[in-house]
């Protein structure tokens, strides 16, 4: 008999390997940012995307890396970066 913490278990498995399946990173160059708060601020709009699953936002490198659903545009994660006031531009 298999109990029901290893069904759950394997769901969270599952549902984890399927979600880097259909996922992808994007790097933005944000040279507009110089200071915490900048960074915070593009973070919290980047988050803020639906399908955006995790967002790191680095000041030293005046770069953002979003790992992001296949269906989210690059388009729609400059519009959430530009209306914080910095331009963004897609590393390819």
């Amino acid at each position: 008999m298999i109990s029901t913490s290893k069904f759950l278990i394997l769901g969270t498995t599952c549902a984890v390997l399927a979600s880097a399946l259909t996922a992808r990173e994007v790097h933005i160059d944000v040279p507009g940012m110089h200071c915490p708060l900048c960074t915070a601020t593009v973070k919290k709009a980047l988050l803020s995307v639906e399908g955006v699953e995790s967002a790191k936002v680095k000041l030293a490198t005046k770069s953002a890396d979003v790992v992001v659903k296949d269906s989210v545009k690059d388009e729609t994660l400059l519009e959430a970066v530009a209306k914080t006031g910095y331009p963004g531009v897609i590393k390819k």
